[in-house]
């Protein structure tokens, strides 16, 4: 399963989600689950972003689909990072 690191920045009607509904934020986690990629860390940010998502997939497809059906609902932007572990990272410069 690859990595992904996942910005978002909320919109004014996100904003106003959170704010009058901030268990939401749980419930996204659920309908992304459900698409196949699992929520494997979140943190709420103060700065440029809001949240940071750390994502396991299966592959590039299934983050495409959660970005994209999730940034359709006009409630958040996302800005989405292909990662990987320093010791994947030092073994393919090795090779």
């Amino acid at each position: 399963m690859a990595v992904y690191v996942m910005l978002t920045t909320l919109t004014d009607e996100g904003r106003k989600t959170v704010k009058s509904n901030p268990a939401r934020i749980k419930e996204v986690n659920k309908e992304v689950e459900a698409m196949g990629v699992k929520v494997m860390a979140q943190y709420a940010l103060m700065g440029q972003y809001d949240f940071i998502n750390i994502l396991e997939a299966p592959g590039n497809e299934a983050v495409v689909k959660v970005a994209v059906e999730l940034s359709s609902r006009g409630t958040l932007q996302t800005n989405t990072l292909a990662a990987m572990t320093l010791d994947d990272f030092v073994a393919t410069l090795q090779n």
